[in-house]
């Protein structure tokens, strides 16, 4: 906020152009200007009857002039001068300008003898005030009742004064204007409310001192709700005031924790480092001795990447020490998400997205925000960097770090690194211009390079080094050859080949089991030895297959509302020949009466498979069905129907093996996916149908399941799910909110819940009203509610073993409706129908106070069990006004 201000001291006064020369000359003391006007002014010059005086020249400097462009004045009825009163009236819709300096009031006069202006409203004969002052300096604007400024003494005087700081609206009963930088405030009301005549709080000062764009800094001063004061209030206070971040102290939350004591949370530093990124470190405490630090970062370049990095760890202990359920243990978490802009550098890239840590982290941490998130199973990661060298043929190198992690196993599965490399397909025989047609010119080959060094560990081993004491390295290059052509025009044939090497710097040996030299009655076991060095084996295969597709259209008439129906069949045929690798089989003898040898391969341990070692001549079948309808769309301006997808997919394949002895053809695998309900309900399913019949221990039997006094196929397994996700705004066409809970770690939806701790800013936004967002009214309301619904559900069905039954059988779901413009409720639940039980559930409340907000988090049952009141100003400058309590998840005994 800067009121009326100029850079220098006003001097004495020039002759005013529209002066007369001669004072006899002038006829009348007021002179009305019904034009727009512009008055310069510069060295005042005084009038004196002496002619020649003694002393030329005056020994006191003369000021320079301040105002050293024209002041340009304009009103809708008049503007009077007063050449007695040395006053310029501008009156109804008065403007003036200067400079960067924009007054506007019913009323201005300007005195150009003392250097004053004044600006006030009109009053009508209602006794109505209108067209208040309205003052703009630059990019602050103050709005008051009137306002009188001193161009000498730079000072001001302001009456209820109104303006706008950073988000808090001030409302000041006298304002004085020390200078531009200083101004002292009376009986000042500050708030973040839109409705600044009648705001839903206040703060209300005695006196404040002001420091525009800079801080505010008041004595004595309490909290005002609804015109109705309230004991919270301060002695003195402290609010800074920059449009740029700024550093500061995050105020903590405080609770009580059944198992751990009092507490506070998100407690900390914020370090706004630069205008590139930024730091917080953030700590708990609980007073039975547990603790928790938080280092949080936000980093971006524009037009070249953005990021972000969190670091967690949290000493926690339950109970006491001596207590027999005492115990000790220190967790943490590391997420580390960047991105680069694809124009930053075409040809290169670099990504990162982690997510590790303890396995335990989720399911002991007590921080609010990882309640929803102790569902999680897997952490994954993935760390990589990729260029391409566009020249032809163009090569595409890339180098991946990942990290899988099971949290009930505490299995640990990293690849550091992944190394690949390609080259992109040639056709050698195809013209560099043209269509490659015929069996010759479509020949193609690739180059493919994968090298890793594979690490399984676990968590306690994480992190020393003894996690590389098992690290595999294996290096994998492929090349497939491939060419395809059309027969009778309407059935494609490819035929193809592939070439594998792989190369290993471990292998494995077995030694023969013997008898015990000191003891004939004992054997000594076969030894497997690792054996360190070069060693690589190659294996090559060929395949073909013949395919056609096939369009059957059942028309219906262009007035019937389905007006066709298209199936489309592809059916398909293909061959496959995979060779026996025996030469890289040896065997071994595992008992000492020599009776008994078995085969391996020194490549058993190896990160790509071993060669093959039997011999397959394999014909696969498989038949691809999709079918979509054409209907009349119910927009009358629509010439063309709607084109809809009745069915995605349905697949059947199978296979047989003409190499077998026995068990020749695998089981028909059936799967397929649809789409329902404009695109929203998204339904997959599939079942596995095997023509063998089993033996009463459960063995496939060389004896089809008809001729075993079965049906044609025996059902062994099959799955069906589906994923409903619709609201109101995508019934209108409009895009559906999602929650993403992927920044603290969870899903990227609230089946799980909402990962959401209101008193930490850092993780959940302010969510202020956008001043071009306005709500619905309540009329609105009446007829439309808000509301958005999630459904997963999965049914799986096993019969391998003629046990008929299902294993799984469970539905989640999530909503939130907004019952008013101010009332927001949701919950996250699902139901177990294989086990008969509720899953994690959550409720959520949110109340919406416009300055304030009001949100009540529950989870009624279950282990974290536990709920959450939070109410507080929504507004940052003022986000630590605030009141929680909180019931943390019960100690597990």
């Amino acid at each position: 906020m800067s009121f009326f201000a100029f850079s220098q001291e006003l001097p004495t006064r020039k002759k005013l152009p529209f002066e007369p020369e001669k004072e006899k000359e002038q006829k009348s003391d007021t002179v009305k200007v019904n034009v727009n006007d512009a008055l310069k002014i510069g060295t005042r010059k005084v009038r004196d009857s002496v002619k020649n005086d003694s002393i030329k020249t005056d020994s006191v400097p003369k000021k320079q002039p301040v105002l050293l462009d024209q002041i340009k004045y304009k009103s809708k009825d008049y503007v009077k001068i007063s050449q007695r009163k040395k006053q310029i009236l501008l009156y109804n819709e008065a403007e003036l300008y200067y400079q960067d300096t924009e007054l506007k009031s019913g009323i201005i006069i300007l005195d150009y003898e003392k250097n004053e202006v004044y600006a006030g409203r009109l009053k009508d004969t209602a006794g109505v005030y209108s067209q208040a002052p309205y003052f703009k300096q630059a990019d602050n604007i103050v709005e008051p009742d009137s306002i009188r400024f001193n161009f000498d003494t730079e000072k001001a005087l302001i009456w209820n004064s109104r303006t706008e700081q950073n988000g808090t609206k001030i409302y000041g009963e006298l304002t004085k204007k020390e200078n531009d930088s200083v101004i002292f405030i009376r009986n000042a009301k500050f708030t973040t409310s839109k409705d600044v005549e009648n705001p839903e709080y206040y703060f209300l000062a005695r006196k404040i001192k002001l420091v525009p764009n800079k801080k505010i800094v008041s004595g004595v001063t309490n909290m005002y709700i609804a015109d109705v004061p309230t004991p919270i209030g301060f002695p003195f206070a402290y609010f800074p005031l920059t449009d740029d971040r700024a550093s500061g102290f995050i105020f903590p939350t405080f609770g009580e924790n059944s198992s751990r004591g009092y507490f506070f949370q998100n407690g900390g530093y914020y370090f706004a480092v630069s205008d590139y990124f930024d730091l917080a470190l953030l700590g708990d405490y609980y007073t039975n001795g547990s603790y928790a630090f938080r280092v949080e970062s936000n980093y971006a370049l524009r037009y070249r990447f953005r990021g972000n990095l969190s670091m967690r760890f949290e000493a926690v202990i339950n109970s006491q020490r001596g207590f027999p359920d005492y115990s000790k243990s220190n967790i943490y978490n590391i997420r580390w998400s960047h991105n680069q802009d694809p124009k930053a550098n075409p040809n290169s890239r670099f990504s990162a997205s982690v997510n590790l840590g303890s396995s335990s982290f989720y399911q002991q941490s007590v921080n609010q925000l990882n309640t929803p998130n102790f569902l999680n199973n897997t952490l994954n990661s993935s760390v990589s960097y990729s260029k391409t060298f566009p020249s032809y043929p163009s090569v595409n190198v890339s180098l991946t770090a990942t990290h899988s992690q099971n949290t009930n196993t505490e299995s640990i599965n990293l690849t550091l690194p992944t190394l690949q490399a390609s080259v992109e397909r040639i056709y050698p025989f195809a013209p560099k211009d043209g269509v490659k047609k015929g069996i010759i010119k479509n020949i193609n080959f690739q180059y493919s390079l994968r090298g890793e060094n594979r690490i399984l560990t676990t968590d306690e081993d994480f992190f020393t080094k003894e996690m590389f004491d098992d690290a595999k390295v294996g290096v994998r290059h492929n090349i497939p050859l491939n060419t395809n052509f059309k027969v009778f025009k309407y059935i494609s044939v490819s035929l193809g080949g592939n070439y594998d090497e792989v190369w290993a710097l471990q292998t494995s040996r077995r030694s023969d089991a013997v008898v015990d030299p000191t003891d004939p009655s004992l054997q000594i076991d076969s030894v497997k030895d690792t054996i360190s060095g070069f060693d690589a084996f190659r294996t090559y295969n060929f395949s073909a297959s013949v395919g056609t597709t096939l369009y059957g259209t059942f028309e219906r008439g262009k007035d019937r509302k389905i007006q066709a129906i298209r199936h489309t069949l592809r059916p398909s045929i293909s061959y496959s020949y995979n060779p026996a690798f025996n030469q890289y089989y040896d065997e071994y003898i595992i008992d000492a009466d020599l009776q008994t040898k078995q085969e391996y391969t020194r490549f058993e341990d190896g990160l790509f498979g071993v060669p093959g070692r039997n011999f397959a001549s394999s014909i696969g079948l498989n038949v691809a069905n999709t079918v979509e309808a054409k209907i009349k769309s119910k927009d009358s301006t629509q010439t063309e129907p709607k084109k809809v997808m009745l069915l995605n997919s349905l697949n059947f394949s199978t296979n047989y093996n003409i190499a077998a002895d026995s068990l020749a053809w695998s089981p028909v695998r059936v799967s397929g996916s649809t789409q329902l309900f404009n695109n929203k309900l998204n339904v997959n399913f599939g079942a596995n149908l095997d023509p063998y019949a089993i033996d009463n221990q459960g063995v496939r039997i060389d004896k089809f399941n008809i001729n075993n006094g079965g049906s044609l196929f025996r059902l062994t397994s099959a799955n069906l799910n589906f994923n409903y996700s619709f609201s109101s705004k995508s019934l209108e066409g409009k895009d559906d909110d999602r929650t993403d809970n992927t920044r603290s770690g969870g899903r990227d939806d609230d089946l799980f819940g909402r990962a959401q701790d209101f008193s930490d800013r850092q993780s959940f936004g302010d969510d202020d009203d956008d001043d071009d967002e306005e709500k619905e009214d309540v009329e609105a309301y009446r007829a439309k509610i808000p509301w958005d619904l999630r459904l997963a559900y999965t049914v799986t069905y096993l019969n391998s073993n003629r046990q008929d039954e299902i294993s799984n059988n469970s539905l989640m779901f999530s909503g939130n409706v907004e019952l008013t413009p101010q009332w927001k409720v949701g919950v996250s639940s699902g139901y177990d129908f294989k086990n008969k039980g509720f899953t994690f559930t959550q409720m959520r409340f949110e109340r919406d106070l416009k300055s304030w907000r009001i949100n009540f988090n529950w989870v009624p049952f279950s282990s974290r069990a536990s709920w959450y009141f939070f109410i507080g100003i929504k507004a940052s400058i003022l986000k630590d006004v605030k009141w929680e309590q909180r019931s943390e998840p019960d100690r597990r005994l």
